[in-house]
């Protein structure tokens, strides 16, 4: 008996057992993915407590472009997809603030040791749009929510270590990986801001803002993880890539996969 275009029945059971061998070996090599529990993680979503207003996280193929762009930087730096962020700026409006949102995880960070992170940052989709809303800096943010245990604040135990990119590289096209660890600046919020002098007005470099908390009492730990932004400017574009010390997230429509990341500085966090 015959399928169809003339290929035995025998024939077509076979290629398409190698097709499927094939695309599974292709898709490993592509993703690289963890396989130690976070490959597939579902603990990724948007950080409800940190969200303001009516703002979009959302996991999303693309973006593709823009036109003319071709090549590598006309496509999300893994897999086909990325977390396309979207925040207002109703800062003229008291009763409407400015909006915010952080997409996050809230689960697999939770009680690592800040000091031991050593490898950060992600590749960004800016365009020019956003840079006339805010100036160059108007960047999405990587931000740890931490408890600090600073000797000088015993009683508090919650602050935001936020980083803060530099302008990107390109506009209207995918950057390379941008370094949180080399570039930009890093500030905490409320209270450890000026204790340890790392505040938005007086910016700290990542390994100031780690000398800071490593001021002989317990150690500092990490509650959560995220990509955010707001509340300052409108901004919309896409993050893709984040790395956090041994792993790469990999934004997709589907969810978050988890990529080893190149050897040499695999540290245990994240």
């Amino acid at each position: 008996m015959k399928a169809r275009f003339g290929v035995s029945r025998g024939k077509a059971l076979a290629l398409a057992a190698l097709a499927a061998i094939v695309a599974s070996t292709l898709s490993a090599s592509e993703y690289a993915l963890a396989a130690d529990g976070r490959g597939r993680s579902q603990h990724w979503g948007v950080i409800t407590r940190n969200t303001i207003g009516s703002p979009v996280a959302e996991l999303r193929d693309g973006p593709f472009g823009s036109f003319g762009v071709q090549g590598s930087s006309a496509r999300p730096p893994y897999g086909r997809g990325s977390l396309g962020i979207e925040v207002a700026d109703n800062s003229t409006s008291l009763a409407d603030p400015r909006e915010k949102v952080d997409f996050g995880n809230e689960v697999d960070f939770f009680g690592d040791p800040v000091l031991g992170l050593e490898q950060l940052g992600f590749h960004v989709f800016q365009t020019g749009e956003n840079i006339a809303y805010g100036g160059p800096e108007n960047m999405p943010n990587i931000r740890f929510e931490i408890d600090a245990n600073l000797s000088s604040l015993p009683a508090d135990n919650y602050t935001t270590m936020v980083w803060v990119p530099d302008a990107a590289p390109v506009t209207n096209q995918w950057s390379g990986f941008i370094d949180a660890t080399s570039t930009g600046y890093w500030y905490f919020s409320g209270a450890e801001g000026a204790a340890t002098g790392c505040t938005q007005a007086a910016q700290c470099t990542f390994a100031q803002a780690k000398t800071a908390l490593d001021d002989g009492g317990d150690a500092p730990i990490i509650y959560t993880a995220a990509v955010g932004k707001g509340r300052d400017h409108m901004w919309i574009g896409a993050v893709d890539g984040l790395r956090i010390n041994r792993y790469i997230y990999d934004f997709e429509a589907s969810g978050v996969r988890t990529r080893f990341a190149p050897s040499g500085n695999n540290n245990a966090v994240g």
